[in-house]
């Protein structure tokens, strides 16, 4: 097995891992993150109903700064939405990847805009 192929098979692992934990309710929905080399894409997800509450993303828009500073502004974006849309807590999926950097800037910018994880 090459490398890559075994780095593939262990996210899945993890994402999976991750998933087993986590569902979204109609009280309190799944927030889940995906992260590109260029672009971050973030969803409020009602498991239960499987049907998208609110989301946000990078693609399509000018904005300019590092990938972490984009997801920053991703982050407050989505609390506003999840805000507008009367969601006040969400569960946290960060989708088999660990907790630091972008998905933690992200984080850190939804729980300062009121999102409770």
């Amino acid at each position: 097995m090459s490398n890559l192929a075994k780095k593939i098979l262990n996210k899945g692992l993890r994402k999976n891992r991750v998933r087993a934990k986590v569902t979204g309710t109609a009280e309190r929905p799944r927030l889940t993150v995906t992260i590109s080399n260029k672009h971050i894409s973030v969803q409020v997800i009602d498991d239960v109903k499987k049907h998208t509450l609110v989301a946000a993303t990078t693609v399509g828009t000018k904005q300019t700064g590092t990938v972490t500073e984009q997801a920053a502004l991703v982050g407050a974006d989505i609390a506003k939405k999840a805000k507008k849309a009367k969601i006040n807590a969400v569960v946290f999926d960060r989708n088999g990847r660990q907790y630091a950097g972008r998905l933690s800037a992200l984080a850190d910018a939804a729980r300062k805009e009121g999102l409770e994880f």
